[in-house]
């Protein structure tokens, strides 16, 4: 007996099997790229993406005959919607969160409502990124598909359709769609007075775990898997994720690093809305029923690998097979904190701040500035950015007491400690660091009774493979350095707002 996870992000999808351990038996993967049609728009071809799903299932699933598949649930990005008609076929693309679309038209539809009234309800910060302003655009340029389409389902929602035949979404993917009233958990008839938007295009929102019903038998052959295969409604990819990293109850976060970082904190209640608001942070239901997230997210890894390419080129040319680039750099470091500031905007900021002004500064620099120090630099001041939500959660009982890592960046011990040492508190990093699809196959399992509860699948599934313990001398010193950090940042981006005046003098 196994379980499956399926994991569907913007740029590839996987599917994994694991045993009732947390160990996997078997995986694929399959990429797709963004169709961009215009500028400024981002899409994935359906047909084809839901054709890479099949692909991954089935293969993975060729290799459980040992094991069969005994429950399948799904970890998916949110926002996007596909349009599906009433006979369940697919009718265009989806369009992703990236994409600008809608902006506008969201900024009229709800202008009514205001911000602080619309949170009170969908606790987000309104903008083009959520599936809303796509509807609205849809409703307004493309009608004849808005009337046609029965369902717009989000991409954990279709799998979830195609393999059960049921039109069901979580209720922390439809709460990225801003239609989703968090305290009712349902549809916000206001908001969809107000936007115009009717209900019955939209899934049926129900508790992450609840078992949509068994795998069609028309699919079932085609994708390797028992005809009797339990299919569950999974959750946001952010939310498997942190079910998959081990947390299961309030007081602990997770830390994802991969081209952005993306810290998860986990609580067990509603907080102030107006507080939240005030600082930029969202409210989202956790995967496990009783507890709610918030995502505070900017560049990270992006970053590290600006550096590698900006001052590495040559070595990558040198090093010898089976050599790791970033761990040849991170030697390079400095054992103490650096003795640099860099402002971490090298692109536009992500939550809470959305800063999309400013510019990349390293300041500080001598003559004898090493790489090695500015590497370290570079790790520091991206961590310092997610330092003030963090606090601003602690002011209203939201603590924070560990972290545990995730994605490609979790690998780099060096990086694991400075972030120990600047928060305070253990980073730790499990044994399995792609935590989305075991965290999808976990909740498949806490939902069929192959496990008592969360503790349990935690219990059996998540393995630690190393913690991080802050150093007080550091951690007292960061303290210091975090206080100039918040002194100097000002004063750079607006200097960095200047410099961006070069690049618009390029552009002339």
């Amino acid at each position: 007996m196994s379980l499956m996870g399926i994991d569907v992000g913007t740029t590839g999808c996987k599917a994994a099997a694991f045993s009732d351990n947390g160990q996997c038996i078997s995986a694929a993967y399959r990429e797709y790229p963004t169709v961009r049609l215009q500028a400024g728009w981002a899409q994935l071809d359906s047909h084809a993406v839901m054709l890479a799903v099949k692909e991954v299932i089935a293969e993975a699933a060729a290799k459980t005959s040992k094991d069969p598949v005994q429950a399948i649930s799904v970890s998916s990005l949110g926002e996007a919607m596909t349009p599906v008609s009433a006979d369940g076929e697919i009718l265009d693309n989806s369009i992703l969160g990236a994409d600008v679309r809608g902006g506008d038209l969201l900024e009229r539809t709800t202008a009514a409502i205001g911000q602080k009234d619309y949170y009170k309800i969908n606790p987000n910060i309104l903008g083009f990124n959520y599936s809303l302003p796509k509807l609205l655009w849809l409703k307004h340029n493309k009608p004849d598909l808005y009337r046609k389409t029965d369902k717009f389902l989000l991409w954990g929602d279709l799998v979830t359709f195609i393999l059960s035949g049921e039109s069901l979404t979580s209720f922390s993917l439809a709460n990225r769609t801003l239609l989703f009233d968090i305290h009712r958990e349902t549809w916000s008839d206001e908001l969809l007075k107000l936007c115009d938007i009717e209900q019955a295009k939209l899934p049926l929102p129900v508790a992450s775990g609840t078992v949509a019903g068994s795998l069609c038998a028309s699919i079932a052959t085609q994708l390797n898997l028992p005809k009797n295969t339990k299919v569950v409604v999974g959750a946001h990819d952010q939310c498997c994720n942190s079910l998959g990293a081990g947390i299961h109850t309030a007081g602990k976060a997770v830390c994802g690093i991969g081209t952005f970082e993306c810290i998860t904190p986990t609580y067990d209640h509603l907080p102030d809305s107006e507080y939240m608001l005030s600082n930029g942070l969202n409210i989202e239901h956790h995967a496990i029923a009783g507890l709610y997230v918030s995502f505070i997210y900017n560049q990270s890894g992006s970053l590290v690998r600006w550096f590698r390419d900006t001052f590495a080129s040559a070595d990558k040319k040198l090093i010898k097979s089976g050599e790791d680039i970033y761990e040849i750099l991170a030697r390079e470091m400095p054992a103490d904190p650096a003795r640099l500031l860099t402002l971490p905007y090298f692109e536009a900021s992500g939550a809470p701040r959305f800063i999309n002004d400013a510019a990349g500064v390293i300041a500080g620099l001598k003559i004898n500035t090493q790489r090695g120090e500015i590497l370290k630099s570079i790790m520091e001041c991206a961590t310092f950015y997610f330092l003030e939500s963090i606090d601003s959660l602690k002011k209203i009982g939201i603590d924070t007491s560990e972290f545990v890592v995730t994605g490609g960046g979790a690998k780099s011990n060096q990086w694991l400690q400075i972030k120990a040492d600047i928060f305070g508190v253990p980073f730790v990093r499990p044994k399995i660091v792609e935590c989305s699809a075991l965290g999808a196959a976990m909740l498949a399992g806490i939902s069929t009774g192959v496990f008592a509860n969360a503790r349990d699948a935690v219990s059996q599934c998540v393995k630690i493979d190393c913690t991080f313990e802050p150093d007080a001398k550091r951690h007292g010193i960061y303290k210091e350095k975090y206080e100039m950090y918040k002194q100097i940042s000002p004063v750079l981006r607006k200097a960095s707002a200047i410099l961006r005046r070069l690049e618009e003098m390029e552009q002339k």
